[in-house]
């Protein structure tokens, strides 16, 4: 929800930079820096919602021909690779967050400066709550497969 107001906002400084550009001729200051920080942290803060609301895409054209145990444990394994995945983003952004935290390393010059630390945060708490989404998922998959059945974890194209 955050992560749609923010970009519900952002609507409105792209609109006000374009109207001060066209209109006045002075862009608003400070719109690249906010719109790059802004779809870093809009990403991640979606990401757990697209994996735990089955929107991430995968192509089942061959593992549908093969047995329900062999698509659960290819699908737990998914998982377990998505986990890997954001392991790496979470553990090699601790310490970019830890520097610009510590330094107050900020973008942009002039009448607006970004801090950059929200953007890392975003990065760091939207790759650990994709872990355990892909986590959560593993284990129902796992569950499912008890039952002989399997999860749909994405759109099937």
């Amino acid at each position: 929800m955050l992560a749609s107001i923010l970009a519900f906002l952002l609507c409105f400084v792209v609109v006000g930079d374009v109207i001060g550009r066209v209109v006045f001729n002075r862009p608003l200051q400070g719109t690249p820096e906010l719109v790059s920080s802004s779809i870093v942290i809009i990403c991640y803060l979606t990401g757990v919602y697209a994996i735990l609301s089955n929107g991430m895409m995968h192509v089942d054209a061959l593992t549908v021909h093969l047995p329900v145990r062999v698509q659960a444990a290819l699908a737990v394994i998914s998982c377990l690779l998505g986990v890997l995945l954001f392991g790496l983003i979470f553990w090699g952004s601790i310490d970019g967050f830890m520097h610009a935290f510590e330094t107050s390393e900020y973008e942009g010059e002039g009448a607006l400066r970004v801090p950059v630390w929200p953007v890392r945060f975003a990065v760091l708490a939207g790759s650990g709550l994709a872990m355990l989404a892909y986590l959560l998922l593993a284990a129902r998959q796992i569950n499912a497969a008890r039952h002989n059945e399997v999860i749909a974890i994405g759109s099937s194209h």
